[in-house]
């Protein structure tokens, strides 16, 4: 289910894949599980439709990246996490719901501010492990067709889910226990991922901006959730 959400628009598997993994595993479990996932579908899709990455916006987000995680680690450390997430869940509703109304006129004519969002991404990652918004936002803006969209997150989530796995190797949490549930969930993460291309592929513009900033509006009400305290 988190693949064939991820390979349809590029984002979200998140969502999905770590809350329902956690009913029957646990987390420790399956976080690397779903990091092994995000390498795999990433790679699956980079291959398949590297003509398609936007390589220097990619570029531009990947290594701001880097240089936000520590600043995140350390804001996990200072600021309140309700006041975090709510302040940000405030950003991604009201930006999607404008986006929506308004037709989503802004649009970024170039990568100039690209290393903004992907040092952004960073911080989000280092903090709360939750990189995508700020990714997925600006995409938006760039007003990327469904396959560069999708083609292009992909293209940044390779290097940063790479280096998200190195750390659970660093932390030991990278066990034969994850690597069996890996192994078994394969053959429907290789199927989703070529059905989820699919879907991409037929979506029209309008209604693939329908459905991220409807993505992000699920993702900005979890974070109010988490802000409040509720439980799952």
């Amino acid at each position: 289910m988190a693949t064939l959400v991820r390979s349809a628009l590029g984002f979200g598997e998140a969502l999905v894949a770590v809350p329902l993994l956690a009913l029957v595993v646990p987390v420790e479990v399956a976080a690397p599980v779903a990091v092994l996932v995000s390498i795999t579908v990433a790679f699956i899709v980079v291959v398949q439709d590297w003509r398609e990455v936007h390589v220097r916006s990619a570029g531009w987000l990947v290594l701001p990246t880097m240089l936000g995680i520590p600043l995140g680690l350390m804001l996990l450390r200072t600021v309140p996490e309700p006041l975090v997430k709510g302040a940000l869940a405030a950003v991604i509703i009201a930006f999607s719901v404008h986006s929506l109304l308004s037709g989503n006129d802004r649009e970024l004519k170039n990568d100039k501010f690209a290393w903004l969002f992907g040092f952004g991404a960073g911080v989000l990652g280092g903090a709360y492990g939750m990189n995508g918004p700020p990714l997925v936002i600006y995409g938006s803006l760039r007003r990327w067709s469904p396959q560069h969209f999708r083609a292009t997150l992909q293209g940044y989530f390779l290097p940063a889910s790479l280096a998200g796995l190195w750390g659970y190797r660093l932390a030991g949490l990278w066990t034969p226990t994850v690597n069996r549930f890996y192994l078994l969930s394969l053959p429907l993460v290789v199927l989703a991922t070529f059905l989820g291309r699919v879907m991409n592929r037929r979506m029209g513009v309008q209604r693939f901006q329908l459905y991220v900033h409807g993505g992000l509006i699920l993702v900005g009400i979890v974070l109010l959730l988490q802000a409040g305290g509720a439980r799952f």
